[in-house]
């Protein structure tokens, strides 16, 4: 037993001394939920959550997006720090997610896409999946307009799927190369295809989708936004930051400069309005380098925002530029997976 416990403690100070030596990771989550179903791999459970602070406590050092930022203008890097954010402003961010960052003194960074607020409709993407993947009989042709482009896809048998039936692929996620089914191929199609257009054209498409499948625009209750309420309280008591995340959730690279200030600008002042509070934070929809371009950059410095994240792969070291912060997309992994990345980010060298 002795011996055992030596062998720990002393794996315990490398990875500390790991940790001092080494830079600040910024964490990305989405949604924190036990889901049935999550072809875009966007959830962590509660639990899972739960564990990952239990290893951010015990071996790192949690610090706000605002204290990071701060520390980066003074040109240092908080050695060890970890911060996390959570993108697009889903309701379980409130349930699930401040509860248990209250309990164990982790701050955190939401970033919400404001035009979902209130909004009673799901995001363009879990929509794909409820009216595409859920059982369910569907026409066996499909016929869009998509962009300006017509598009025509034929499901085949995949179109009947009784209520009672957990079809083949359930468990299925849009990075498998494999489609189980016809059902499948037509979700991948159009999350490529729906992904890079502006807001209008991307409604006009899952209007006829949802005329199409004789399905309502309602909101599931397990997958809707933030309402108007709900985000004040999530606000409240200091442990959750909000950050901006557009109006609309588009490629803003695809924008003209206008439209780019528009969604930036208006993402902010809503809720600033709604907070009654500076929002200095921002996070780029998508997030990688094809997604924003230096104009969209320059736009989020002139609304006033004082840092932005992107969807980089990479940690956070000194002279880091603070409006194209990298950050680790976290899965839905166990505190003992979670640790064991953990130790990977902060290696030296590593990252």
């Amino acid at each position: 037993m002795r011996s055992g416990a030596l062998r720990w403690l002393a794996g315990a100070a490398r990875g500390l001394r790991q940790l001092g030596r080494a830079k600040c990771v910024v964490l990305l989550y989405h949604r924190v939920a036990d889901a049935q179903f999550d072809p875009q791999l966007l959830c962590v459970t509660p639990e899972h959550l739960r564990q990952h602070l239990e290893v951010v406590r015990r071996r790192a050092f949690p610090l706000s997006l605002r204290e990071l930022a701060s520390t980066l203008g003074g040109g240092r890097v908080p050695s060890g720090g970890v911060v996390l954010t959570f993108d697009d402003g889903y309701a379980d961010n409130l349930h699930h997610a401040k509860p248990p960052l209250e309990r164990c003194d982790v701050p955190a960074t939401v970033f919400v896409t404001t035009g979902s607020v209130g909004s009673g409709q799901e995001f363009w993407w879990d929509e794909l999946e409820r009216l595409l993947l859920q059982p369910g009989s569907l026409p066996r042709e499909l016929t869009l307009e998509v962009g300006g482009d017509v598009r025509h896809w034929e499901l085949g048998e995949a179109a009947e799927s009784p209520p009672s039936a957990r079809h083949d692929g359930h468990s299925w996620s849009i990075q498998e190369r494999r489609d189980p089914t016809a059902r499948h191929r037509v979700y991948r199609d159009l999350c490529h295809a729906l992904r890079p257009l502006a807001d209008a054209a991307r409604r006009s498409a899952l209007e006829q989708l949802r005329s199409w499948a004789g399905a309502s625009p309602a909101a599931r209750a397990t997958h809707r936004g933030l309402t108007p309420d709900e985000l004040v309280e999530l606000a409240k008591g200091g442990i959750v930051e909000i950050g901006s995340h557009t109006v609309s959730h588009p490629v803003l690279a695809s924008l003209s400069q206008a439209e780019q200030e528009a969604e930036i600008g208006q993402s902010k002042a809503y809720l600033e309005r709604l907070l009654g509070r500076e929002v200095a934070a921002f996070s780029y929809p998508f997030g990688t380098t094809m997604d924003y371009t230096a104009a969209t950059i320059a736009a989020v410095r002139g609304a006033g925002h004082r840092c932005a994240c992107a969807n980089l792969p990479g940690a956070v070291r000194r002279g880091a530029d603070r409006f194209q912060l990298p950050r680790v997309l976290v899965r839905d992994w166990d505190g003992d997976e979670f640790e064991r990345r953990m130790r990977d980010w902060f290696r030296v060298g590593g990252m």
